[in-house]
């Protein structure tokens, strides 16, 4: 049994799609997954099951969730063996010792399109700054990520792919709840 953590897009944040996490840990139960556990209310799920295919977990949780709470809500799902990696070859904390309170995660639904990506310009963005490595961008944000252009919808109309964004405290919580299991 592998352990997963299931990342939502766009739940609890500004007063919509207001989804509980008890109740999403409940789906979660519902659908066979063991050892369900949920962090802050972003919609962070980690959960433990047989299913090795990301594609299917994906989308076995969203049409859950369209079917239970009626809202179509975009799902990215990794496997916790992933998620230290991630952190550990963050390319502004590895080589350009930047302050970890100000970078984050994005995390694709796929891989970007190479010609998507080539009409992207990295510098028009300064003082924030990206890096994309396959499916997640690394993203540094001077300002705070409340502040930036680089958000979710950013990449996702530029990339046409989902995304959803995590903090470097976030990431390291996830990994110490999989670290239990």
């Amino acid at each position: 049994m592998k352990t997963y953590i299931s990342m939502l897009r766009g739940i609890n944040v500004s007063g919509k799609n207001i989804l509980k996490m008890s109740d999403l840990k409940q789906m979660c139960q519902s659908l066979g997954y063991k050892n369900v556990s949920t962090y802050i209310q972003s919609g962070n799920i980690i959960f433990q099951t047989d299913e090795c295919s990301l594609n299917i977990l994906e989308t076995t949780i969203s049409k859950e969730i369209l079917k239970i709470f009626f809202m179509n809500v975009p799902v990215i799902v990794i496997e916790k063996s992933m998620l230290k990696p991630i952190l550990e070859q963050n390319p502004f904390l590895k080589k350009r010792n930047k302050d970890a309170e100000k970078l984050y995660i994005c995390f694709l639904s796929n891989l970007p399109d190479n010609q998507l990506l080539k009409k992207i310009e990295p510098t028009s963005y300064l003082p924030d700054e990206y890096i994309i490595a396959e499916k997640m961008i690394y993203i540094f944000c001077q300002n705070g990520y409340g502040n930036t252009k680089l958000n979710n919808n950013f990449f996702e109309n530029k990339l046409k792919l989902n995304a959803t964004t995590r903090n470097l405290k976030t990431l390291t919580e996830l990994i110490k709840i999989c670290d239990t299991f």
